[in-house]
């Protein structure tokens, strides 16, 4: 049996086209919000200024302590509370510029911070030296000391709540979806479902094949039945959430064989007889200068499964990891988004430490570490008080703060900090006072 491989071109500019386009949602902001983002000289120049002024003494924390020691386990998140009444202000407290902001300065448990006030504002500072930089001068007694920085900066958030989050979800358009690889079938073919350590075969669309060679992806997530994300508010469908079931490596690209068809064993059913009366079609003859070939699937071993997978599951491209230090802060721009959808099985509520889905991404600015305030839509009712029965809009209520760990082209995931009632499909989340 001969085996044959499609054109260069084939094997290049489709599959990558797939792959842009898959990735394009799961890219760090600083690739692409950077240059998108719609903030003015002005609006730039003020962030600046209020940055390098520090807080307020009564933005402080009523318990604010002179002086706290990071410890492992803790979050950027707790300390910003402990120090902060709206944590979301820790950039102006630490001193940051916007560009601190994208790439922050990182802390490391071990490091000490203590408070320095300057007339009526206050700043945070580090006793050890901060990315390379130099601390203030500490003078210690001739005694032996052991003071070693963890090697793992302090994350932003309570890393078992959002890793799954970081690592699993892919929003895409349908097109993306329908157009992936897909599982046709297994390499145990007594077997419905394969799992960690199984082996299976993919085919690609005709015109972009699935294919192994320098330069293409050969690490896979594996998705089930892509969920569609409707923006509350108009309708529209913002993408397609895939049900992540686990990851896949590509062994071998998919090929072509020149056996004849016809020495297959066919499977088939006998070709139908025309009718009485009708007359006998004669089956279109192959042209026997061309080899009639047949395809050869791809080859994928799987590596992890988080659920067990089944022939029609699609494959799309591994996306960059996603970072977890990040600063908590409010958005430079004016934001009213509402929530898509709360995530978990049959949930129709979030409360705190819980996923919601909003329909803000990075093409309207949205950042990593962005905090909101969620407001409860306000109900219509009918006031009973007046002869007219006339409806009236009750108004929106402040309910918690959600803060984005991941942002896709149109919708982004939020972390639901705080929050004093249950929190639902078409909640809003505005920029935090």
């Amino acid at each position: 049996m001969k085996h044959s491989f499609p054109g260069a071109t084939r094997a290049l500019v489709a599959p990558l086209s797939l792959l842009a386009a898959a990735l394009l949602a799961a890219q760090p902001v600083a690739a692409q919000s950077a240059a998108n983002r719609p903030v003015t000289p002005t609006q730039r120049a003020t962030a600046q200024q209020v940055a390098a002024q520090g807080v307020p003494l009564s933005a402080l924390a009523p318990n604010a302590p002179e002086e706290y020691t990071v410890r492992r386990g803790d979050t950027l998140w707790r300390i910003s509370g402990m120090f902060l009444k709206s944590p979301w202000r820790w950039p102006e407290l630490w001193g940051m510029n916007l560009k601190d902001i994208r790439n922050p300065h990182l802390i490391y448990p071990g490091q000490q911070l203590y408070l320095e006030r300057v007339g009526d504002r206050a700043f945070l500072r580090a006793r050890r030296g901060v990315d390379g930089q130099p601390g203030a001068t500490i003078r210690v007694s001739p005694r032996n000391r052991i003071e070693a920085l963890d090697a793992n900066p302090l994350p932003t958030l309570q890393p078992h709540l959002i890793e799954p989050f970081l690592t699993e979800p892919l929003v895409v358009d349908d097109d993306t979806f329908q157009r992936a690889p897909r599982i046709v079938a297994l390499a145990e073919q007594s077997r419905v479902l394969v799992a960690k350590g199984d082996r299976a075969y993919v085919r690609g669309p005709v015109d972009a094949p699935l294919l192994k060679a320098p330069g293409l992806p050969t690490d896979f997530r594996v998705f089930r039945t892509a969920t569609p994300l409707k923006d509350p508010v108009t309708g529209e469908i913002l993408g397609y959430e895939g049900q992540y079931v686990g990851q896949a490596w590509l062994a071998r690209g998919e090929s072509e064989t020149e056996e004849e068809l016809t020495k297959t064993p066919s499977r088939h059913a006998p070709a139908a007889q025309p009718a009485s009366g009708d007359a006998e079609i004669e089956p279109p003859k192959a042209d026997a200068s061309l080899p009639r070939l047949m395809p050869v699937p791809a080859t994928i071993d799987v590596v992890s499964s988080k659920e067990e997978m089944k022939a029609g599951d699609r494959l799309l491209p591994e996306p960059p990891r996603e970072y977890r230090s990040y600063v908590p802060h409010a958005p430079d721009l004016p934001v009213e988004a509402r929530v898509v959808l709360v995530h978990g099985n049959s949930v129709r509520y979030a409360g705190q430490n819980q996923i919601v889905v909003i329909n803000k991404g990075l093409r309207d600015g949205i950042e990593h570490g962005h905090v909101l305030s969620v407001l409860t839509t306000g109900p219509r009712l009918v006031d009973k008080t007046d002869k007219a029965r006339s409806v009236i809009q009750l108004p929106d209520e402040h309910n918690g703060v959600a803060m984005v760990f991941r942002m896709f082209e149109r919708v982004s995931y939020a972390l639901v900090m705080e929050s004093a009632t249950p929190i639902q499909v078409g909640d809003k989340l505005v920029n935090p006072n």
